[in-house]
């Protein structure tokens, strides 16, 4: 059985070494969530946020207890400060959680924020990920202590729970933007404490404020103030009953919150991956020296980024263009990709992407070839993967007798018309004579095998 089975099936060994493998940004880890990803959106996530010592972790503690008692299994990623001698998590938050060790329908799993700003670590997402693949129905994310301005939880969580404690302050910290912003509950909690009126009545006042301004993204719905004692349970039946309510206040719009999260997800990878290319691309000692160059004022930091990104990316377009007017002013015609069939593109994909370290684009369906098709970008060409998706698709027809392997060739033209006239006047046998549309909005046409020593050209206009 494959790891990702495993975890479909709730197996906890299986859910933590899948964790380990994301935490490792491995790429096994990668592969794992590819796997995983169409069985997820499930899950309900909550995020418990707030400043350190507001007891985040006894809370949520409370609210295991309360969704255990409903039924519920629930998964918890607790986001501990990272360890200054391991790089690990310091496992505070689980050492409040031990009640539920044994309790086989919740997961918990520390994790160390390994210098990630914004109250999460970096993985975050992915982690929730899997525990909504392994049938999690509710998934609890508990931010390390955050200030004013790490507020990642909103970008994460289907409903972001602020917990603010009286007399540290946090009557100031109440009215700061950031935090008013991302709550769509706010709880005081140690409600025991002297101040904790004055706190409610703070963090009303500014709501009454915010509230006369341009809508949010809660149109609707007004943050509830909720008083709890975490420690005695006070107030915890309360909040999870207000959770439900939003629940299904905002089950309309959840579907725009999820897009609006993975769209930040999408930003963050290619901002992560990005900085590896650039260390990747770049020699060694490069980005020091242009370190030490902005540090002693020889270059302004905007003059850098420039001159690097001219150096990972911006000359590839202007070297391909060049080459490409070389080649058609010799041959009218540039190799644009080479196809090759396959009968699984998923597993060709694979070998491509994490053997070869390849790019790979996004798949689309050619309607009137009756394929799948991946393109793979190769220096100044392409890799085409081609995926029947019907019985009487050339490519069905091409594997079952030739099996899998290279398909045809594609040469770029720039007026495919007046070259498929050329052809015939020259007698060429051809499969098409006039073009017809092909992937990536282009127009095609084929030279029969018989006419180019038995090779299938395919003719390309973009």
């Amino acid at each position: 059985m494959s790891l990702a089975e495993r975890v479909f099936a709730g197996d906890a060994r299986a859910i933590a070494r899948a964790i380990s493998l994301i935490e490792d940004e491995s790429t096994a880890g990668a592969e794992l969530v590819r796997e995983i990803y169409r069985r997820t959106g499930r899950a309900y996530l909550i995020g418990v946020t707030g400043p350190p010592g507001a007891g985040k972790s006894t809370l949520v503690d409370r609210m295991i207890a309360e969704l255990r008692k409903a039924g519920q299994s629930v998964g918890i990623i607790a986001v501990d400060p990272t360890s200054p001698y391991s790089g690990g998590a310091i496992l505070g938050d689980r050492v409040r959680m031990a009640a539920h060790f044994g309790d086989d329908g919740v997961f918990i799993r520390s994790m160390a924020t390994r210098g990630h700003l914004g109250g999460l670590a970096r993985a975050t997402s992915e982690v929730a990920l899997v525990l909504d693949a392994s049938g999690k129905d509710i998934v609890i994310i508990e931010t390390v202590g955050v200030g004013q301005d790490e507020v990642d939880i909103v970008r994460t969580a289907d409903i972001s729970i602020v917990v603010l404690v009286p007399g540290t302050g946090d009557e100031v910290q109440a009215l700061k933007a950031g935090i008013m912003e991302i709550a769509d509950i706010f709880v005081v909690n140690k409600a025991d404490r002297e101040g904790a009126d004055r706190l409610a009545q703070s963090v009303a006042a500014m709501l009454a404020l915010s509230s006369a301004g341009p809508p949010g993204p809660r149109e609707g719905w007004r943050p509830p103030i909720l008083k709890t004692e975490a420690t005695s349970g006070v107030g915890v039946p309360q909040l999870m009953q207000t959770i439900e309510e939003f629940r299904a206040h905002s089950a309309a719009t959840r579907a725009t919150r999820q897009r609006a999260r993975q769209e930040y997800r999408l930003r963050d990878l290619l901002s992560h991956r990005f900085m590896h290319l650039v260390e990747e691309s770049l020699p060694d000692g490069e980005l020091e020296r242009i370190v030490d160059g902005i540090a002693a004022r020889k270059v302004d930091p905007y003059s850098a980024a420039s001159a690097i990104l001219k150096t990972v990316c911006g000359t590839r377009p202007a070297t391909s263009a060049a080459a490409a007017s070389r080649g058609r002013a010799r041959t009218k015609a540039v190799l644009d990709h080479v196809g090759i069939a396959v009968q699984d593109i998923d597993k060709a994909l694979a070998f491509f992407r994490d053997a070869l370290g390849l790019d790979v684009e996004m798949p689309e369906e050619v309607a009137s070839q009756r394929v799948r098709a991946h393109f793979i970008p190769v220096g100044e060409s392409a890799i085409e993967l081609l995926e029947a998706t019907a019985n009487d698709s050339p490519i069905t027809k091409y594997v079952e007798k030739r099996g899998p392997g290279m398909h045809h060739i594609t040469l770029r033209v720039d007026d495919i018309r007046a070259v498929l006239d050329q052809l015939k006047a020259r007698g060429v046998r051809l499969v098409d004579e006039q073009p017809r549309p092909g992937a990536e909005g282009s127009l095609v046409a084929f030279i029969h095998p018989s006419a180019a020593h038995g090779v299938l050209v395919e003719l390309k206009q973009k």
